[in-house]
């Protein structure tokens, strides 16, 4: 019967049980207050009144509407209704009883009667509906495999967490183990569940457990003990998820709803960094900022960055009219209007940058436009030297025109030793700037400052967004060689470490950002299949397509002729880099621009390795250019 309740919702055969629920109650009622020795008068009065209080209560249940409810989610709401159906008979019938009284002298049923027959038939329509839901879950539990949990963290979030999984009527959770590193907890339990330290051995904790699921929920774990429960868990098979901090819970309630995910971002994150907040915000508040690439990885978040700091205005320029339109969108919703300008132009056309640096007059320029992918600019040089170059020198010179404090250039581990147009393109810029500050430095105060760092994740185009499309597509997941490795950071981590740099440099710098261990790039497509759910070699495979024009099998931050300064940050190094002749530098470049006219790629690689002697193409056609 209770089962019919829940499959097919039958709110006539619920109806139909709160009738007979209504004649117990009545026939109770009447028995309990004479002993069960009910005196002759009454039995009359019973066989009467029964039929009456049915149809009463029924049509106050139809009017309240006690049976729609479904048994599976009642709570509440549906008790609060049967309770005023139930009084508002209970009601009915006193009235009736007083009316009777008055006519023939005495009740057609006692007030006692009344009483107890309320109460009764409140509390069994409440019971059934309490106890067919509790073996509805139960049915439900003993057919759902359960689940068995480990939750890293101890404290008053593991014990909530804990009990949000306890109440959780949809999936039969059973929490296992609680995992903690403070030896102090050796040996004890939480709620009757075994606590675990870390130092035992994670994998040891899983096999004995045979756990399902890992739950991260304390932020305050170490990084690198949470990297590596994260990388055992996940080469256990487990799912992982994490719980929200607490100053996070919706309401200050916790809900497995806001359970999510650990994405691929974290097992790649580093410990927070620690920015010289003060003199950055003494740097950028009051001043004028133009952040070129404004609408790209980079600089959308330079832009959102900077904002905090209180700057007077900062101009997002760039030449991407739809995603920039999509950063002015999403600034509306975060920051006054007053504090940014949207400005749609190209930085190689110097009539419009001229424009914009005599209209806007900037304090600092922060240059993060450019052409960044590799085999697109292998196949089109011409165009990289025009952006990568060309755009660079016409920000540069305008920077020294109107007296602009400091041009900080945003550049890549890939300008190092170039083994592409790309990197070399870049390397030809860092080279321009740091020659050019040399020659100006005693004739005015701009400052030039390179930043150098690796592959920021989720940027545009990177490999990450390449493997979340193609695991959305089912696979495979594509890697261009097992052993190629890269460099990578968060985009809010580069950006803070541009800001510190730029904060810091004194001109003429070029600043390298700590990037941590390289990471195989195959090794990363596994993680993120393993964090898919997925099994590689059944659900999805991976594919090698070979190096691309001009990729390297690693990269390097320094070349072999280059040595650090340290700073006062510990991420961040100056790069003690050959100095090169500004005159020089700037005939050799107007050469190379100059050879845009010409069309002839083997003649622009050719010239830009002149200017970079390090350049040595590698999987590329313009590879016979360095057997010459």
């Amino acid at each position: 019967m209770i089962t019919i309740l829940y499959e097919k919702s039958n709110k006539w055969t619920l109806l139909f049980i709160d009738s007979v629920l209504v004649l117990i109650s009545t026939y109770i009622a009447f028995n309990l207050r004479f002993n069960f020795k009910l005196p002759n008068v009454y039995i009359e009065h019973l066989l009467l009144g029964l039929p009456f209080t049915l149809a009463v209560r029924v049509i106050l249940f139809f009017v309240f509407k006690t049976h729609s409810g479904l048994i599976r989610y009642s709570g509440f709401e549906d008790i609060k209704r049967i309770v005023l159906a139930t009084s508002v008979g209970s009601a009915c019938f006193y009235g009736i009883n007083i009316a009777f009284y008055f006519a023939k002298g005495y009740y057609f049923m006692p007030l006692a009667v009344l009483l107890i027959d309320w109460l009764l038939c409140t509390m069994l329509v409440v019971a059934f509906r309490a106890l067919a839901k509790i073996y509805i879950i139960e049915k439900e539990a003993k057919h759902t495999e359960t689940k068995h949990v480990i939750i890293f963290g101890i404290g008053q979030d593991a014990l909530t967490t804990k009990k949000t999984l306890d109440q959780d009527i949809n999936i039969n959770y059973e929490i296992v183990a609680f995992i903690g590193y403070e030896k102090q907890f050796k040996g004890r339990n939480i709620e009757g569940v075994p606590i675990y330290l870390l130092e035992e051995g994670i994998d040891k904790i899983i096999l004995k457990t045979k756990a399902d699921m890992l739950l991260i929920c304390k932020s305050n774990v170490p990084l690198n003990t949470k990297q590596d429960a994260l990388d055992i868990a996940l080469k256990n098979g487990l799912k992982i998820l994490n719980v929200p901090d607490s100053d996070k819970w919706i309401n200050g309630q916790l809900s497995i709803n806001q359970f999510k995910e650990i994405n691929i971002e974290s097992l790649l994150e580093r410990d927070a960094i620690k920015l010289d907040i003060s003199r950055i915000e003494k740097q950028i508040s009051g001043a004028k900022i133009l952040v070129t690439g404004g609408a790209g990885s980079i600089g959308s978040e330079m832009v959102r960055q900077i904002l905090k700091y209180n700057p007077a205005k900062v101009m997002v320029l760039d030449q991407a009219e739809s995603p920039l339109y999509e950063v002015e969108l999403e600034l509306n919703t975060l920051f006054d209007k007053s504090k940014f300008e949207i400005t749609l132009a190209d930085i190689r056309n110097e009539e419009r940058m001229r424009r914009v640096f005599d209209y806007f007059r900037p304090d600092f320029v922060y240059h993060a436009a450019a052409y960044k992918h590799v085999p697109m600019m292998e196949n089109n040089p011409s165009e990289s030297i025009l952006t990568n170059i060309l755009g660079t020198i016409s920000l540069a010179r305008l920077s020294v025109e109107f007296q602009v404090k400091k041009f900080v250039m945003v550049s890549t581990d890939k300008a190092v030793n170039p083994t592409n147009v790309m990197g070399a393109s870049k390397r030809i810029a860092e080279i321009f700037v740091q020659s050019l500050n040399k020659k100006i430095k005693s004739e005015t105060s701009t400052q030039f400052i390179t930043t150098r760092f690796g592959n920021v994740l989720g940027s545009n185009g990177s490999v990450i967004q390449l493997f979340k499309k193609q695991l959305q597509n089912g696979g495979p997941l594509t890697i261009t060689h097992p052993d190629v490795t890269r460099f990578f950071m968060t985009i809010p981590e580069a950006c803070q470490l541009v800001l510190e740099a730029g904060m810091m440099g004194k001109g003429g710098e070029i600043f390298i950002f700590d990037m941590g261990k390289s990471v195989k790039i195959i090794d990363l497509a596994k993680n993120m299949i393993k964090l898919a759910g997925l099994e590689l070699g059944k659900d999805i495979n991976i594919a090698t397509t070979g190096l691309r024009p001009g990729e390297k099998l690693y990269e390097e931050l320094l070349n072999d002729s280059e040595s650090t300064i340290p700073t006062h940050h510990e991420k961040i190094m100056i790069a003690s880099v050959r100095e090169y002749d500004f005159e020089l530098v700037e005939k050799n470049i107007t050469e190379l621009i100059t050879l845009f006219k010409t069309q002839q790629n083997d003649k622009i690689v050719g010239k830009m390795k002149e200017l970079v002697p390090e350049y040595i193409s590698n999987n590329s056609p313009f590879e016979k250019l360095d057997t010459k």
